[in-house]
């Protein structure tokens, strides 16, 4: 099975990319930069950057917001800064949930090493994306209680190898020690959360991305990594069957954006919160109780099913895994942004309080409707007796409702503006409309915040 993924890895074409997709891989590509900027200044972000600062690194790749490092670290790094805010793209299967863009980290080092043409590096992203989202529809993985990460080693490994341009051989073992080497548990998002939710996957990234350059160099895995004695399909995600010969790589079309900076599953209930908030000038002071009836999947990780309490909230982890915190902050602020978990606005009392009067119901109808509907309804009690409803099927960055590019601009530009100035914004996201038209390192010249000018002047030309 690994060498008819590698194939399939082998075969993948800008030329069979349709304009379609091809577009919705640069909008994914500017949604992910503007998570990137967004969370320089987070402490777990920091963190990781005094580690890589102390031990360093051959600096062969851009650290997006100056610098580099070798690419394994700025594979980790970047990959860390696309996914801290948690404000990054997602993908829903019906047993499974990923974030695909967390492949971008790992894929932009591979293609910086190489020096890519930006189509190369878009081929190389949507061969990871294709994988990912294909394994979560027909392996999920979640209800066997080990986490989307162990797909991702698979996603990784092939939109390294493609970056790469590794041979067939060579795929087929990167495959084999990253499938093999990066099985994780779902604790990571159950429970008490901790940091590690937001940097799972990077470490994933940081991991795949070697087992490439291991087996570029000649060193060998495990060629029946999924079907043989002990492997993937009998110790984690049971038999299934994917002909990676019929594949193609428009999958990224079915991936959806956040509007808020808030877990996947929450996004309807929050437009709709805060579509009653606005529509009726609710004052969130004067709710009495709120009613989530929603599809099965959302109550049972962020509404209190079977992943842990979700009214204890005290860290951004939490917080954004918490559908009584991000509901009851909606009612309140009118908004779910990387403001609303800051300390101070997870301590409060007004909506420590009001989260306790939050109650998450799982709606058979809504769940028969999921994935392809983000359906629910949010009911407001207020304290003089009136009550609130509305109803969703989707949401704006759904994909029966996508984010246009200018929407996406503006997040990119609410995210990015501590980070950047005006300039500087503005020559990245045409670099990322003409990303098929430009090289790799001309693109992460702009993420070093460096090589102001290029595009404008290359379009001049």
């Amino acid at each position: 099975m690994s060498e008819s993924l590698a194939d399939f890895v082998e075969r993948a074409s800008w030329d069979t990319i349709s304009v379609a997709a091809r577009e919705a891989l640069k909008i994914r590509v500017l949604d992910s930069i503007g998570c990137a900027f967004g969370a320089l200044g987070g402490g777990p972000v920091q963190i990781l950057r005094q580690n890589i600062d102390e031990f360093g690194g051959n600096p062969t790749c851009t650290l997006i917001g100056g610098g580099q490092s070798s690419p394994d670290r700025a594979a980790f790094f970047n990959g860390a800064l696309v996914r801290y805010l948690d404000f990054n793209d997602s993908y829903l299967a019906k047993g499974e949930t990923c974030h695909p863009s967390d492949n971008l980290g790992a894929v932009l080092a591979a293609a910086e090493y190489a020096l890519l043409s930006g189509r190369q590096f878009l081929t190389a992203l949507a061969v990871a994306y294709q994988v990912q989202c294909r394994l979560s529809d027909e392996a999920p993985v979640r209800n066997r209680g080990f986490d989307h990460t162990t797909q991702g080693a698979f996603a990784v490994a092939a939109g390294v190898s493609k970056a790469l341009e590794l041979n067939r051989r060579q795929t087929t073992h990167a495959l084999g020690i990253s499938g093999t080497a990066n099985i994780a548990l779902r604790v990571t998002r159950t429970g008490e959360l901790s940091h590690w939710k937001g940097l799972a996957y990077p470490n994933t990234a940081f991991d795949g991305l070697r087992a490439c350059f291991l087996a570029m160099r000649g060193i060998t895995g495990p060629r029946e990594v999924f079907e043989g004695n002990k492997g993937w399909i009998q110790t984690v995600s049971g038999g299934f069957e994917i002909d990676w010969k019929a594949e193609n790589l428009e999958r990224v079309t079915r991936t959806i954006l956040k509007k808020f900076d808030a877990e996947i599953h929450s996004q309807a209930a929050l437009e709709a919160m805060i579509e009653l908030k606005r529509r009726y000038g609710i004052d969130g002071r004067n709710i009495d109780r709120i009613r989530v009836d929603i599809f099965n999947v959302a109550h049972l990780i962020i509404g209190g099913g079977v992943e842990g309490d979700k009214t204890i909230v005290r860290t951004k982890e939490e917080a954004d895994h918490s559908l009584p915190y991000m509901i009851a902050v909606a009612a309140l602020d009118g908004e779910v942004l990387p403001s609303q978990y800051r300390p101070e606005r997870i301590e409060s009392e007004d909506v420590q309080s009001l989260l306790r009067r939050v109650e998450v119901v799982p709606d058979p109808g809504y769940s028969s409707r999921f994935p392809e509907e983000h359906a629910c309804r949010v009911t407001v009690v207020m304290k003089d007796g009136r009550t609130l409803h509305r109803e969703k099927c989707d949401y704006e960055g759904f994909h029966s409702r996508p984010m246009s590019w200018e929407r996406v601009i503006d997040k990119f530009e609410a995210l990015s503006g501590e980070a950047t100035d005006p300039v500087l914004r503005r020559e990245i996201v045409d670099a990322v409309r003409y990303l098929d038209q430009i090289t790799i390192k001309e693109f992460t010249d702009l993420l070093g915040e460096s090589g102001h000018g290029f595009v404008r002047h290359r379009r001049a030309g």
